[in-house]
């Protein structure tokens, strides 16, 4: 099984599936990343806007719990983010996803020390921008994905990026399956990124009725708030969606809805309020109904590809 889905992204970021995981603020942390890693796939902390200190503590353990790769998730647009990089590069972290803005200023120390920088996109323009500036590879997100979301379909971004670009392509949002490994394999991606599907595993601390309610999700239970922001979000339909709805419906200013999702994730993530906190998912969590080990959920989509690809050649005359 190793050998039939391995991609170059395999080798060039020193893992064994090309099955990266999700860089989820308050809930990807050194515990989820490490058992990613361990599993075969590349596990990723989220600095999200936390305290460096917290992100150093966070890689520290990490390396404590493997000795695989694993990568640190840098929110370029954090207060912090300067003496984030600072410290990945001193902790020699192997891999670095961004989001929420424009690497480029990095790139250059970050590739004196050997570090591969695989942003986060949601356009074919801004693939080809990250491309210029020296990315590695591009994580392109669908938006069907949890969190902070673009406009384009998986299905219809991922094989115009891959036309676009010469670095390998890694495919985000409405991924949990080995059916959607395999399709976007097919669309010409040399791996994936699934956020929404490691959440709910076992090594995930997020409290637990926030696994509840992903269990509970149906295919219609996700919303998208804060469009009129211009920062839109992907959440649980709970009080705090339906609040932002009815504000934004209202033409409530930018200033307002910021304050009413302030401190929100992690009210949802580390407090267990279900209502109030938002509960970020991706359109994919109607179809979670468990709550496995992540070394089950990446040997599931492993062989659950395997198979529908066999089934695929025996139809078709493969």
């Amino acid at each position: 099984m190793n050998s039939l889905f391995r991609t170059p992204i395999c080798d060039l970021l020193g893992i064994e599936y090309p099955i990266i995981q999700g860089g989820m603020a308050w809930v990807s942390d050194a515990k989820l990343a490490a058992a990613v890693s361990n599993a075969g796939g590349l596990g990723i902390i989220a600095a999200g806007h936390s305290e460096p200190d917290y992100v150093r503590g966070e890689i520290i353990k990490a390396k404590e719990l493997t000795d695989r790769p694993f990568g640190v998730n840098v929110m370029l647009m954090s207060q912090h983010v300067d003496e984030v990089v600072d410290l990945i590069i001193e902790e020699g972290v192997p891999v670095v996803a961004t989001g929420a803005g424009n690497p480029g200023r990095y790139m250059k120390r970050f590739q004196e020390r050997g570090i591969k920088v695989v942003p986060v996109v949601a356009s074919v323009a801004l693939a080809k921008r990250m491309v210029r500036e020296g990315a590695d590879a591009v994580i392109v997100e669908g938006t069907e994905a949890g969190g902070h979301i673009g406009e384009l379909t998986t299905m219809a971004l991922v094989p115009q990026v891959v036309k676009a670009v010469s670095v390998p392509v890694i495919a985000a949002g409405g991924i949990a399956t080995g059916a959607g490994f395999l399709a976007a394999l097919s669309l010409g991606a040399q791996g994936v990124q699934m956020g929404t599907r490691f959440a709910c595993t076992k090594e995930c601390g997020v409290h637990p009725k926030w696994k509840e309610v992903y269990i509970k999700a149906g295919d219609r239970d996700t919303v998208v708030t804060g469009r009129s922001t211009g920062h839109p979000v992907r959440i649980i339909r709970n009080k705090l969606a339906r609040e932002f709805q009815k504000l934004e419906k209202q033409g409530a200013p930018v200033e307002e809805l910021e304050k009413l999702g302030a401190g929100a994730l992690r009210l949802a993530a580390k407090d267990g309020d279900v209502q109030r906190g938002s509960v970020m998912a991706g359109q994919i969590v109607g179809i979670i109904d468990d709550e496995p080990t992540v070394a089950e959920v990446i040997q599931r989509v492993l062989a659950e590809a395997k198979e529908i690809l066999g089934t695929l050649c025996e139809r078709y005359g493969g």
